[in-house]
């Protein structure tokens, strides 16, 4: 069995379609469909939704996330 390593860019291809939450530097959670990403790590979302120390603020159809701006991308 062989391991290949894997680039975070590679995962999120990966998940592409799939339900994601995207934290920021700042603390507030961002959850949606990962729709595409850039070489720079900028993440678009489809039926996003926004939180703030756990509780929704904001409902977005798409939103753009800036790559320098997110501390961790999960699905």
């Amino acid at each position: 069995m062989s391991l290949r390593k894997q680039t975070p860019s590679d995962f999120l291809k990966q998940i592409i379609g799939r339900p994601v939450v995207v934290k920021l530097n700042s603390g507030v959670d961002y959850r949606g469909v990962l729709a595409c990403l850039d070489g720079y790590m900028n993440i678009a979302i489809e039926q996003t939704e926004e939180y703030v120390n756990g509780q929704l603020k904001n409902k977005y159809g798409d939103a753009f996330l800036r790559g320098n701006n997110g501390k961790v991308a999960h699905c």
